[in-house]
């Protein structure tokens, strides 16, 4: 195809700002449909945003023969059905992370994309964004380039307080929508950009503690040790009820280390012989717009190689469960 006309199913906050101008600025792309469950507001996004139609029922944007690629934006616990039912219909599909709440659940999404047109498969790509962004990809080069010397050690960290205990419980802090707490959502990530950069993680071990809000709710604070096929070690902690909020990921050297954050813009840091360097690495103004492009230029035929796909995807999802597989036993959190 010369152009790519996509469908996005779930127009919500993360469409509205993260995502939907990326389909409209990038080239050879364009948002030409959208749906939400409340019809109603799937026609407010679209006047608002110059989208010629909006539906209440994903399959007539599914089987739109003006939609070419379709997007899904909804939670989690819905992403496994409506990618089958996208492979179904034989079209591309893009989808939000976390891939889905399970391992389980992405490797049934792979296999409905690699069994669609009577086996020729469709594409599945998933919204790992730092996988293109340029402030992760400065550092990606950063790390390759020698500077750092040989890398032995990752180190991440990230705090929040906790939420109000009084305050409804976010779909994102809700094990049967997402799959698990904040770990899930950004830790995930975090995961992903270090596959990205070191190659897939081969042994993974670690636990959670801490319930949101009593047993089967989310966990709060949890910590991994990890090594990577490629031989570096690395190790987090991660803790949503700290006193203070702290995102700092350390890439650990022979001769420098570098230091950034995983949601943050702030400088790039090396520091190493008793210099520190800092090194402007600022979010673009729509984080998904690099990662819209590649996918449209991989599906127009300019690239042959995607960077975040299903089965890339699978990997993360891999991890997160080993590290949560003793919290959800315990809390008998499962999935249908």
């Amino acid at each position: 195809m010369d152009r790519v006309r996509w469908g996005v199913i779930g127009a919500g906050d993360v469409v509205e700002h993260k995502s939907g101008p990326a389909f409209q600025r990038a080239q050879r792309s364009e948002l030409v449909a959208v749906m939400r469950r409340d019809r109603t507001l799937a026609q407010d996004f679209a006047l608002r945003h110059n989208v010629p139609r909006w539906y209440g029922d994903a399959d007539d944007l599914i089987f739109d023969p003006d939609v070419d690629a379709v997007y899904v934006a909804t939670p989690p616990s819905s992403h496994r059905d409506y990618v089958e039912r996208v492979a179904k219909a034989g079209k591309p599909v893009y989808v939000e992370k976390p891939m889905a709440r399970t391992a389980t659940e992405c490797r049934a999404m792979l296999a409905a994309c690699h069994g669609a047109r009577d086996g020729l498969g469709v594409p599945l790509f998933v919204a790992y964004y730092r996988r293109t962004m340029p402030r992760f990809e400065t550092a990606r080069h950063i790390i390759n380039s020698g500077r750092l010397g040989e890398v032995r050690s990752v180190l991440i960290r990230n705090h929040k307080p906790a939420p109000d205990p009084a305050a409804p419980t976010p779909w994102r802090q809700d094990p049967s929508v997402s799959g698990g707490g904040l770990f899930v959502d950004l830790a995930s990530h975090t995961f992903d950009w270090l596959d990205h950069v070191f190659g897939p993680i081969a042994t993974v071990a670690g636990d959670a503690s801490h319930p949101l809000a009593g047993a089967g709710s989310a966990e709060t604070a949890v910590s991994a040790a990890f090594t990577f096929a490629s031989g570096v070690t690395g190790a987090g902690l991660w803790d949503y009820a700290a006193h203070e909020a702290l995102d700092s990921i350390e890439i650990v050297g022979t001769e420098a280390t570098l230091r950034l954050s995983c949601f943050g813009g702030e400088p790039l840091t090396i520091s190493g012989s008793g210099t520190i360097s800092h090194i402007e690495a600022p979010y673009p103004e729509i984080v998904q717009l690099p990662m819209v492009q590649e996918i449209t230029d991989f599906l127009t035929g300019r690239i042959d190689h995607a960077s975040s796909t299903g089965e890339t995807a699978l990997r993360t999802a891999q991890v997160i469960d080993t590290v949560l597989a003793g919290y959800r036993s315990r809390h008998s959190i499962t999935f249908d």
